[in-house]
């Protein structure tokens, strides 16, 4: 549902009765008029397909990797699993059954892997008749159309004061909803954080370890716009996917991105130099009361079968328990991911895949002490199906996460 007048929307909950038929129950959030909007994304023959054909195998990706070897490197064929007879470097974490290979350059060692970069294979497991699921005119068409706009009226009851959102809340369907552009909790009021002195105070001390994709990657260039006294420490990498390091020295804060271990989807060159798991990254943190870590998993998870996500996600939400062993006042919170654009190639990147692995995430984290940024409800309620949302978006992700730290 949405007020675009008033900059609101928020997502509706639907049941399936498994007999073709459904529910979906929409809360009015907001007094005024609310249109209302009911797309089909996939029928259920496009969802069994997909299904089937990510868990068929784990090549529509193929990874290559790059080994120095004097003034001229050499590439070869890497990946989560390899079918074929020749010699393997094996990159095993054998605690975590992690692994993932390349084939052996003939006479240079496998510890010579410095880079890696992904393109999309040709292979697909679909048939041609289930491609036509997937066209373009096929995907998210609207259900019953022309539906009338709905006039809601204000409510003479007064809400009772909400508490402030903190770590360990349950997150409800819808988590929340957007009105006048601020992201607004279905269940917590959130304090505002606009004056600088304000977020100064809140980050002054604090050791903050950003780990995952790009989408959590914009937050590290979102908030230099917010506090101006950030500045990024140079450490002589290239690329997007190096390590960002914000300090300000003064206050003592330190803001630090890493990109998530394998899987890792993009046809850029990306350095193999302090490439690890999530895992051992919290592994490596010893923790306290001003130290906080934000984990997102799973757009680069959706090319690949779902015992990769499923491993993973089990393996962080180990790591984590170790942590709060070691200290309990220890801040985690999990960025869901978001929903991306509709038209991207289903099989491979499509939302389907996304919504099984945010699934996946709540269930595997529900009932350990974290807090949960639902950018999946948030991005849906915004209406944006871009994989990188717009800088108010990230502003709205970060604003909940200096709730939950602050």
């Amino acid at each position: 549902i949405s007020s675009p007048n008033l900059k609101a929307g928020a997502s509706g909950r639907v049941t399936d009765f498994n007999n073709g038929t459904y529910l979906i129950s929409f809360t009015l959030f907001w007094a005024g008029k609310v249109s209302l909007s009911v797309l089909l994304i996939h029928p259920s023959e496009g969802v069994s397909a997909l299904w089937r054909a990510r868990n068929r195998g784990y090549d529509k990706v193929i990874f290559t990797g790059q080994f120095a070897n004097g003034t001229s490197p050499v590439f070869t064929e890497c990946g989560l699993a390899l079918a074929t007879s020749s010699e393997l470097c094996q990159y095993l974490d054998f605690r975590d059954q992690e692994a993932f290979y390349c084939v052996k350059p003939p006479h240079v060692s496998c510890d010579a892997l410095t880079h890696m970069k992904t393109r999309n294979s040709k292979i697909s497991y679909l048939s041609i008749k289930e491609k036509t699921l997937f066209q373009r005119s096929s995907v998210g068409v609207e259900v019953m159309k022309g539906f009338k706009d709905i006039e809601v009226s204000n409510c003479n009851n007064r809400e009772t004061e909400r508490e402030k959102c903190q770590i360990g809340m349950k997150v409800p369907v819808p988590s929340g909803y957007t009105l006048q552009g601020r992201w607004i909790p279905t269940t917590c009021s959130l304090t505002e954080f606009n004056a600088m002195n304000i977020i100064n105070g809140c980050l002054k001390g604090k050791l903050i370890y950003l780990m995952g994709d790009s989408t959590l990657r914009q937050w590290i260039n979102y908030f230099p716009k917010i506090l101006k006294t950030l500045n990024f420490f140079d450490y002589h990498g290239s690329g997007k996917f190096q390590k960002h390091v914000l300090l300000d020295i003064e206050r003592q804060i330190y803001l630090q991105w890493k990109k998530h271990g394998h899987p890792f989807v993009t046809n850029e060159l990306y350095s193999m130099k302090e490439d690890e798991y999530v895992t051992r990254e919290i592994d490596r943190i010893p923790g306290d009361k001003n130290t906080a870590i934000v984990i997102t998993l799973g757009q680069h998870f959706r090319p690949f079968p779902i015992d990769i996500l499923i491993r993973r996600a089990i393996n962080v939400r180990r790591a984590i328990e170790r942590l709060f062993l070691r200290s309990p006042d220890t801040k985690v919170i999990l960025k869901t991911e978001n929903i991306r654009e509709m038209h991207i190639e289903a099989e491979r990147f499509g939302d389907f895949h996304g919504y099984i692995n945010y699934l996946i995430l709540k269930d595997i984290f529900q009932d350990l002490n974290v807090g949960v940024i639902d950018a999946w409800d948030m991005t849906i309620a915004y209406g944006i199906t871009n994989v990188h949302p717009p800088d108010h978006v990230v502003g709205n992700q970060i604003k909940m996460f200096l709730n939950y730290i602050c």
